[in-house]
């Protein structure tokens, strides 16, 4: 599986904002946890989905992060293996060393463009991705 491999088969693709949880108390957390704790994946917001023949380059988009409207983080798709598409064809590649395969409908993110901040009760977290859209979730 290669990054084009990955762009023919995309159907569309959306900014969104990983929700980042853990049960691991202060997050003392280690590799084996983090799997216990599924990924420490707590939930996905996400905003409109752009068909991919419509899409900026994934590579170029870059993402402005703020929290309760102040900038906290800049960063680009290249910050993804160098693209997004290429995360994804990681992703495959390893999955079939299992046989495994990803199916049609699958909502995949690719991997964090920025840092993960910690983010309290009642902020507002806002993701500007360009020309691709942004996404925001508010925690109360």
């Amino acid at each position: 599986m290669t990054t084009a491999d990955v762009l023919a088969a995309t159907g569309a693709v959306a900014p969104a904002l990983e929700i980042v949880d853990s049960r691991i108390r202060d997050w003392r957390i280690t590799l084996v946890d983090t799997v216990a704790d599924n990924a420490s994946s707590a939930g996905l917001v996400c905003d409109s989905w752009t068909p991919v023949e419509y899409a900026p380059d994934l590579a170029a988009v870059s993402v402005d992060l703020l929290i309760d409207g102040s900038h906290v983080a800049t960063g680009s798709g290249k910050e993804v293996l160098g693209h997004p598409a290429t995360a994804v064809a990681w992703l495959a590649n390893a999955l079939a060393a299992f046989g495994i395969e990803l199916d049609t409908g699958h909502v995949i993110l690719p991997g964090a463009m920025t840092t993960v901040p910690f983010i309290g009760t009642g902020q507002k977290v806002e993701a500007h991705f360009g020309a691709l859209s942004s996404v925001s979730v508010s925690f109360i």
